[in-house]
């Protein structure tokens, strides 16, 4: 897949990047996009979700009334899950939601991923960009010269710049990552990725190293 390399202004540089076929231009596996999705968000919840047990909640652990004899039913202590105040009955207790995924399950994920924003015509590389100063309006121009402002759109970098990354921080429709940290989520999750020259260029050098 060739993708031309944009300036800054949303013009053509001239140069072009080869995208490998393998990783962008794969038939998606919808079920581990979904598996890969699954658990990462399961791996965002907390599970300190916590109730009391009739062993833990506050009361007397003296017999209500004799076991025969009232004409009511028999009553161990005021603590029985039975009663107002009482402990709670097989309620939930703290515990992680995660689960684990094959590497290649996951690797074929990001690729599936991928792939369907390469075949949505929804991928953007940019030359590098250097930002003396964090400069949120000169970032939100070159969105709007990509013709991607608006957009839900994941940046992604081939190593970390401190001035862009305070630049883009603060609009709400942009998410940044590195190339290294780059997940299905993340991916599925935009509408539009954009690539730096950089990280575009290490998608060629995989390839390269795979085919050596």
């Amino acid at each position: 897949m060739q993708v031309e390399v944009l300036n800054t202004k949303g013009q053509k540089t001239g140069r072009s990047i080869e995208l490998p076929d393998d990783i962008f231009g794969t038939e998606p596996n919808d079920h581990v996009i979904y598996l890969a999705v699954k658990q990462y968000l399961a791996a965002q919840r907390q599970g300190t979700h916590k109730v009391k047990t009739r062993a833990e909640v506050h009361g007397a652990s003296r017999k209500l009334h004799r076991q025969k004899g009232t004409g009511g039913s028999r009553k161990g202590n005021i603590r029985n899950p039975l009663y107002k105040g009482g402990g709670t009955i097989f309620g939930p207790k703290p515990h992680g939601y995660g689960f684990k995924l094959n590497k290649k399950v996951k690797d074929l994920a990001k690729i599936s991923a991928l792939s369907y924003k390469a075949k949505e015509n929804a991928i953007v590389i940019v030359e590098e960009m250097t930002f003396d100063t964090p400069k949120t309006k000169q970032f939100a121009e070159v969105l709007k010269n990509l013709n991607v402002a608006g957009k839900k759109s994941l940046f992604v970098l081939d190593e970390y710049n401190d001035n862009l990354y305070l630049s883009l921080r603060n609009i709400s429709s942009v998410g940044s990552t590195l190339l290294t940290d780059i997940n299905t989520y993340d991916i599925v999750n935009s509408d539009v990725l954009i690539l730096t020259e950089n990280a575009a260029k290490v998608f060629t050098e995989i390839e390269d190293s795979v085919e050596a």
